[in-house]
């Protein structure tokens, strides 16, 4: 058996393989980040939340280029195997100058340009810890964390093989923020129920 880390923080200590991610159950999401196996559940319902608003807001000016430069692939959470790793970002973002097309296969094997991890409890010590090195060592150029519970945005950009700290947005604050600063949107399109219950 591989290395297993779960929300549970259970441990066995064998290297982890592709094959392990094929045979994980279907109710769960595998990563391989290291040698180890990660399982985690599906998202709640308020991560989906999120989750679902952010592609929206990007998907019309950066896919499809409506009042925006389009250009881009967008996906939600894609299967991308770089460099050993198999990484499943919660949303990830290709440059089509670094990725045409999307391809006609089971997973990417080009780091984005672009992930976004939609931070909570159990997950939330992988993807700013180990998960967040290796994105800044396979080369994504930029980083969002979203954190539903207190309503932010935290943002990063790749300098020198680190992350340099960028702006970071509340509430229902406006948006604009590498590598998607020509088209401004406001944060709470991230969390439109939680938003009008404070204005109730």
């Amino acid at each position: 058996m591989p290395t297993i880390v779960t929300e549970q923080n259970v441990h066995h200590r064998w290297r982890a393989t592709y094959q392990d991610v094929l045979e994980a159950p279907e109710d769960m999401i595998a990563e391989i980040i290291g040698d180890e196996l990660h399982l985690q559940p599906r998202p709640a319902p308020r991560h989906s939340d999120a989750q679902a608003g952010l592609i929206e807001v990007l998907r019309g000016p950066y896919r499809r280029g409506i009042a925006g430069p389009g250009r881009w692939i967008l996906l939600v959470e894609p299967e991308v195997h770089v460099d050993k790793e198999v990484l499943v970002p919660d949303l990830a973002g290709w440059h089509m100058a670094r990725l045409p097309t999307v391809p006609d296969c089971p997973f990417i094997d080009i780091a984005p340009n672009w992930v976004c991890e939609i931070l909570s409890p159990s997950t939330r010590a992988k993807d700013v810890g180990p998960k967040r090195e290796t994105y800044a060592r396979v080369g994504v150029n930029n980083l969002w964390h979203v954190d539903p519970s207190v309503l932010t945005l935290e943002t990063f950009e790749l300098q020198a093989g680190r992350w340099l700290v960028g702006p970071t947005f509340r509430d229902s604050e406006p948006v604009r923020a590498a590598p998607f600063a020509d088209v401004e949107f406001a944060l709470d399109a991230l969390w439109p129920e939680r938003t009008a219950e404070a204005a109730d």
